[in-house]
Formats: C-alpha cells, structure tokens, sequence
C-alpha cells in the first residue's frame, strides 16, 4: 500500500509549536489550497479553498516553528492519516497530513536570503 501526499498551500495563521511530556517537538498548522472548478451549468471557472490540517514533528517542527508565519506559501510531503473519534455521542472522523518534507516557496517578511538558504538546507 502505498499513502503519499504531496501540496502546496498558504498558512493560515501562525504555527502552533509545543513539546510532549518526553521532549519532542511537534507543530501543527493549517494551509489553504485552492482549487478550480467548472459547474455543468456554467462555463465560467469557480474556486474554492480547501482547509488542510499539517503535523510535523521533532527537527521539521522546530523548524516550522521558526520560519513559518502566517500567508507563507508551502510545499508539503507527507501521508494523510483519517482518526475516528466520539464527540457528544457523534462518531466524527478527522483528517491531517504528517509531514516528511517541508519546503518554503515564498519567504515571509523580513526573512534574509541567508535564512531561506539555511532553512532549506535543514530539510534536506
């Protein structure tokens, strides 16, 4: 079997990073992805925006904490991973990709070439 993803998406917010009781470093974030569309009825091209949930952890956490911000647009590789869960008596199910890979597309503001150059050397 074989589950990969690969998109390009904008942040959301900023990231959110914290470290689990035995010290590893997970962020999570959420990315915009548009996607166009024609409706049967109407020649006219249509675009909406997907909302996808991002997990990374340990060294690509921290530094997804670091160098992402809000509106930065991203390329993600990852796996897509679907949880079931009990809410108010309700079974729900919820999707997030783990992220492998991360690669930034553009640069948020104030970020020097220098620390563009390093952050995609530490996803290498």
């Amino acid at each position: 079997m074989f589950n990969k993803v690969f998109i390009i998406g904008n942040l959301t917010k900023d990231p959110e990073m914290r470290y689990t009781p035995g010290g590893i470093a997970v962020t999570r974030f959420t990315i915009a992805v548009n996607r166009s569309f024609k409706k049967s009825t109407d020649s006219a091209v249509n675009s909406e925006a997907d909302f996808l949930r991002i997990v990374t952890w340990r060294r690509l956490a921290e530094v997804c904490g670091e160098f992402l911000k809000k509106g930065t647009s991203v390329f993600i590789e990852g796996r897509l991973q679907i949880d079931s869960y009990e809410k108010d008596g309700e079974k729900k199910i919820s999707a997030e990709i783990i992220a492998d890979n991360m690669q930034i597309l553009s640069k948020k503001s104030g970020m020097t070439e220098a620390d563009f150059e390093t952050e995609d050397n530490l996803n290498s």
